[in-house]
């Protein structure tokens, strides 16, 4: 029982350590803080901007954190 709390407590804390990290990448790319990342800030990062027309899934021309949580960069 204690390896199996132990092995949720770790799978808990890599969870949180990866959302931390992709809300810092997203932060990095909104340049403008609007919120939302566009195709201008995009293209900083050739991957991003590859992947943003399948990450903009409500075809608003932006992305936004959530959208972005699903690159793979």
């Amino acid at each position: 029982m204690k390896n199996v709390l132990a092995a949720l407590s770790i799978a808990g804390l890599t969870f949180a350590s990866a959302s931390a990290l992709a809300g810092e990448d997203f932060t990095k790319y909104d340049t403008d803080d609007n919120g939302t990342i566009s195709m201008t800030e995009a293209k900083v990062n050739q991957s991003l901007a590859e992947q943003f027309t399948q990450l903009d899934s409500n075809a608003d021309g932006e992305l936004s954190e959530s959208e972005f949580a699903n690159y793979q960069g």
